[in-house]
């Protein structure tokens, strides 16, 4: 018995290496005060994405059921696209998050968003009614393709 708790004392003390411990929390305080010197003086920020003027928009009303299918409409009302259909399940992920961000911010979830192309080739979708937007960037060709294919 007692050489098992010798043994499993020396286990623990071993399971994680006082070195690595210390290069973690260097790691974290270096991150920390990295982020706190660019915030303190002014340093531009990089990688943000400038959004480029638009060249195309247009109005749509999304209906989300409970199950998380989308169906979209163009201001007439019609029926452009639903989320079951082939290749567009993008529009019912886009479908539940506007869904959700109008539920949070007790907006009704029957006012039209705006898509839009933008002149450098991307997409994007604005909801005026909470100021919610995402730009298109990054989900893939075909999730981005979804969406084009609303405005021609």
């Amino acid at each position: 018995m007692a050489g098992l708790s010798t043994q499993m004392k020396h286990r623990d003390k071993d399971m994680v290496p006082r070195v690595l411990v210390i290069a973690m929390f260097s790691l974290m305080a270096a991150s920390l005060a990295i982020v706190a010197y660019a915030q303190w003086f002014d340093v531009p920020q990089r990688g943000v994405v400038e959004l480029a003027p638009v060249e195309r928009q247009m109005a749509l009303r999304f209906e989300t059921s409970r199950e998380g299918v989308s169906t979209v409409f163009d201001e007439g009302g019609t029926q452009i696209a639903h989320s079951a259909d082939d290749k567009m399940g993008f529009i019912g992920v886009i479908g539940i998050a506007l869904a959700r961000e109008r539920l949070v911010r007790d907006v009704p979830n029957t006012s039209p968003v705006t898509l839009m192309e933008r002149t450098n080739g991307t997409y994007a979708i604005e909801d005026p009614a909470t100021g919610w937007s995402v730009e298109l960037i990054g989900y893939g060709a075909d999730n981005v393709a979804a969406f084009a294919g609303l405005l021609d």
